[in-house]
């Protein structure tokens, strides 16, 4: 008897401890008039990114800036990789800040594991190492533009460093809304991205 109740103590020390680690992980939430995203910040995963882009957050960068792009299966050339996703960041609103931080060390999905997939949030970027506050969030699965996908042609991927938790809804509302050449016609504001 007296094994076996070690052995359950054992055991919910190490489910409670588990789920300690899984919720360990900040949220943000991105203030829109369709409402509110709430994303988790994979810092356990993938620290670079996730930190620098907890730390635009807490330095007040995104407050009153956009989401203004979205890639979807209309406004790209028919003879390359589709992606869809929608963009959002301080390009359109603050484009001499955009362009003052200084870019984060490159993080592929190869070495952190986390996949482009519905929901998943990520960093744009030109060359590896440019990444820094303009980011992007998956609808459905992206796997085109995971380390070694046909969507980037340098093959290294972009650095996803989260997820959606709540408000997918509201993403796929602002995707929806009307584009041209691949630019949201108006741009959707952010009021701001705040730590919950």
């Amino acid at each position: 008897m007296h094994r076996y109740l070690l052995f359950l103590f054992a055991f919910f020390s190490i489910v409670s401890c588990a789920e300690k680690s899984n919720k360990g992980n900040p949220v943000v939430v991105i203030e829109t008039k369709y409402g509110e995203i709430e994303i988790e910040l994979y810092i356990d995963k993938a620290p670079k990114t996730a930190g620098a882009f907890l730390s635009y957050v807490e330095a007040g960068f995104y407050e009153n800036t956009s989401f203004y792009r979205v890639l979807n299966m209309n406004n790209q050339p028919s003879n390359a990789p589709k992606t869809e996703i929608l963009q959002g960041g301080l390009w359109r609103t603050k484009n001499e800040k955009a362009r003052s931080i200084r870019g984060i060390a490159h993080e592929s999905t190869g070495t952190t594991g986390v996949k482009h997939k519905d929901g998943v949030i990520s960093v744009a970027r030109l060359a590896p190492g440019t990444a820094n506050c303009e980011f992007f969030i998956c609808i459905d699965d992206q796997p085109g533009l995971d380390e070694g996908g046909e969507n980037v042609e340098d093959k290294l991927g972009y650095a996803a460093f989260g997820k959606v938790i709540k408000g997918m809804s509201v993403v796929r509302k602002i995707y929806m809304q009307n584009d041209r050449n691949q630019y949201l016609d108006p741009p959707v504001a952010i009021y701001n991205i705040k730590r919950q």
